[in-house]
């Protein structure tokens, strides 16, 4: 019986979190929208590059994963893993940065 209570209290919670975050939004715009304020503060300023840095990103921890599993005939497995994923994942984003300052700056 408690083995269902996880599941069902986890996804009560997530749905209490979601409700009262877009309630609590679309009342703060509509008490803008009756003074007559500006309502760009909602504007939110995302990067054209998103999808390039997740994806430099996401290969980079592929390759960490591929090196781990290739170090791990010669040290710990975990430890392979581990580390490989996390080296590859900050060379990766390091990677995206540079690439993505570049790109910024030819525009």
């Amino acid at each position: 019986m408690e083995e269902i209570l996880i599941p069902i209290s986890f996804f009560l919670t997530i749905f209490a979190i979601l409700y009262v975050y877009w309630t609590t939004r679309s009342k703060e715009r509509l008490a803008l929208i009756e003074k007559d304020t500006n309502a760009s503060i909602f504007k939110t300023n995302y990067s054209k590059y998103i999808l390039l840095k997740w994806g430099i990103f996401l290969i980079a921890l592929a390759v960490g994963v591929i090196t781990g599993f290739a170090l791990s005939n010669v040290i710990n497995e975990v430890a392979a893993f581990f580390t490989m994923i996390l080296f590859f994942g900050g060379i990766g984003l390091l990677l995206a940065f540079f690439v993505v300052g570049a790109l910024q700056k030819k525009e």
